[in-house]
């Protein structure tokens, strides 16, 4: 397949996805990174697991609070600033994560980790849009995704040996040469400050912020059972006053800190839906895998995660050719092929019993990391196909705050599955028929994202 000059990636968008790969490396291998941790973490600290939990659950619902911040922020003081804000802050969390005393140290820490992953995230895709003038994006998107494609691949890994050899500490100190060199190379992303740039909708961060917070709180309860006000109470607390502000933001004169009338352009309403069943496939199968071969078949955590790394070698593997088929015919047919595989390639583990061949498995993880790896590029590029630059702020805001929900759903549906079960088996065997059901549905909505006459 050939390519056309006006198809070719912009040598200083390279550049700049460069530093952007540079940036995301640690948040993404840090959620990977601390999630083995949790029996050390219970034992050194005097803890107990639900307590420890909040260590994952306090940065999860730090960067939902940031993640509406960024793109005023980016407008504000240009994406170069809010860029390397993101970095420092987690530079400074991961120092004072690795100094923490106890517990309840180390969760107030993970906030400042978590806030500045939160700016970084959604700035990702676009300050990619604007380096790439609307061109390539499918490849630029594949060149950023190679964290999230390693992260599965060394997280664990690196995890697993720093424990080994080290202590807890480690993992977070870990991070501090690589938060040196994204600085460094933060430079290189262009300095896109506004002069007539809004004041920051205070109303509105009050009323968003808090609101997905809130529902993320409700998600991540849900294993102590759906009819629980644990469960419920946050959960319509959030939904109420992320209503309140979607009715404020339609009837806003002015700019507010989200204009949700972007989910009314059919590509970004299709990209946020399909980042929601993305989220939802990745991060529910991320908790269900490693407790599957550490429960069912009796795996050490280092050996889970060596098990683990062909499913990442897949994503690594088929993320660039994702990208030039993304520009080539269009995110559908991409996005629709990729649902369709991580829905096969996850159907082996619900018919798994004890004796099924890890080898086997190790080749439905594979095939299930080919389809991962071709579902970002085509999926999240497609939602500023034809964009207006004063949305892509926007579009960035709303689709990872849906990918990180459907990450919350995915996650909450597997722990209440698993704990339903009536033996430890079937229960991870009911969640990995629920994962692939609700993959196939998001490879149906798939076929709402542009087709190859409206691709880039």
């Amino acid at each position: 397949m050939t390519t056309t000059v006006k198809d070719e990636v912009p040598a200083e968008a390279k550049r700049v996805a460069v530093a952007v790969i540079a940036g995301l490396i640690a948040p993404i291998l840090d959620t990977t990174i601390v999630t083995i941790a949790f029996d050390e973490l219970t034992r050194d600290l005097d803890a107990g697991v639900d307590t420890v939990q909040w260590t994952s659950t306090a940065y999860l619902l730090a960067l939902a609070v940031a993640v509406p911040l960024a793109g005023w922020a980016a407008t504000r003081y240009g994406s170069r600033r809010a860029w390397q804000t993101g970095v420092v802050a987690f530079l400074l969390g991961s120092l004072l994560c690795a100094a923490a005393w106890n517990v309840q140290a180390l969760i107030a820490f993970r906030v400042i980790q978590g806030f500045g992953a939160g700016l970084l995230f959604p700035l990702m895709t676009s300050i990619l849009v604007a380096a790439g003038g609307g061109r390539a994006l499918g490849r630029l998107v594949a060149m950023v995704s190679l964290p999230t494609a390693l992260g599965p691949i060394l997280g664990p890994v690196i995890g697993g040996l720093i424990l080994h050899w080290l202590d807890w500490h480690w993992l977070f100190l870990v991070n501090v040469p690589v938060c040196v060199v994204a600085l460094a190379f933060s430079r290189r992303i262009p300095d896109d400050r506004r002069a007539d740039a809004p004041r920051l909708d205070w109303i509105g961060l009050l009323l968003m912020a808090p609101g997905v917070a809130a529902l993320l709180l409700g998600l991540s309860n849900a294993h102590t059972g759906i009819v629980h006000n644990a469960v419920l109470v946050p959960a319509a607390i959030g939904v109420a006053l992320l209503a309140v502000f979607a009715v404020r933001s339609m009837r806003a004169r002015g700019a507010t800190l989200l204009d949700v009338g972007v989910l009314a352009v059919r590509n970004v309403a299709a990209s946020s839906i399909g980042l929601f069943f993305f989220g939802l496939a990745t991060f529910g199968a991320m908790l269900a895998l490693p407790l599957y071969f550490q429960q069912v078949r009796g795996e050490t955590v280092l050996g889970a995660a060596l098990i683990l790394i062909p499913q990442g070698v897949g994503a690594l593997a088929s993320r660039s050719i994702a990208g030039r088929f993304t520009d080539s015919i269009g995110a559908r047919s991409v996005a629709v092929a990729g649902f369709a595989v991580v829905a096969v390639a996850t159907v082996p583990f619900a018919l798994a019993d004890d004796a099924t061949s890890l080898i086997w498995l190790g080749g439905a993880l594979f095939v299930r990391g080919l389809g991962l790896g071709m579902l970002l590029s085509p999926v999240m590029a497609s939602a500023f196909v034809g964009l207006s630059n004063d949305y892509r702020h926007d579009a960035s805001m709303a689709t990872r705050t849906f990918q990180q929900l459907g990450g919350s759903v995915g996650t909450a549906m597997v722990a209440v599955v698993i704990t339903a079960g009536a033996t430890v088996s079937a229960g991870f065997r009911d969640a990995f028929w629920w994962t692939a059901a609700l993959t196939v549905v998001g490879g149906v909505l798939a076929v709402l994202l542009p087709g190859r006459s409206s691709s880039v």
